[in-house]
C-alpha cells in the first residue's frame, strides 16, 4: 500500500439546522472551492434564509483555523475544499384539517458540514529563455524572363 499524502483541513459542523437539506445545498454549491473572502461574498448577498447559518459555519471553520497554533493559518488564504448539507432528524407535526382529517406536517432538519484547507502557493515554472527562431527565408524569385507568346498566324484571307 502506498502512502497517500492528505493536506490538513479544519472543518465546522452545524448539527440540527431548521432547513431542509435540500435548500442548503442550493447555497452550499455556490461556495464550493471558492476562497473565503469570496464566499462570504456570496453568502452576504444571498437571498435565501439558510445562507446566515452556512455564513456562521464558515467563520466557526476560519475561527478553527486560526486558533491552532500548529497551523499558522490565516482566514484570507484558506479555501472551502468541501461543503456539504446531510438530512437530519425530521420533527413530525400535525394540524387539524376538514371533516375530522389530520394533515401531517414535517419540520425536516440538516447538518452543515464546511472544511477548509489552506490555497496553495502558485508554482513558478523556471523561465527558460529560448533562442530567437530564426526568419523564414523565402525562395528568391525567379527572375523575370520574357514568355514566348506563339505567333501569331497570320488570317487566311477568304476568296471573294
Amino acid at each position: 500500500m502506498s502512502a497517500v499524502e492528505t493536506k490538513p483541513t479544519v472543518r465546522a459542523q452545524a448539527k440540527w439546522v431548521h432547513s431542509s437539506a435540500r435548500k442548503a445545498r442550493l447555497v452550499t454549491d455556490l461556495i464550493r472551492g471558492r476562497s473565503v473572502p469570496e464566499a462570504r461574498t456570496v453568502l452576504a448577498f444571498s437571498k435565501r434564509a439558510v445562507a446566515r447559518d452556512i455564513e456562521k459555519v464558515l467563520r466557526s471553520a476560519v475561527a478553527n483555523a486560526e486558533s491552532r497554533p500548529d497551523l499558522q493559518w490565516n482566514g484570507d488564504n484558506l479555501t472551502i475544499s468541501a461543503v456539504y448539507a446531510d438530512e437530519g432528524p425530521t420533527l413530525k407535526r400535525g394540524r387539524a384539517r376538514a371533516r375530522g382529517r389530520y394533515g401531517r406536517i414535517m419540520k425536516r432538519t440538516c447538518h452543515i458540514t464546511v472544511e477548509l484547507t489552506p490555497v496553495a502557493a502558485p508554482v513558478q515554472a523556471a523561465v527558460v529563455e529560448e533562442a530567437p527562431k530564426p526568419k523564414r527565408q523565402r525562395a528568391p524569385k525567379p527572375a523575370a524572363t520574357e514568355v514566348e507568346q506563339p505567333a501569331e498566324t497570320p488570317a487566311e484571307e477568304t476568296e471573294e
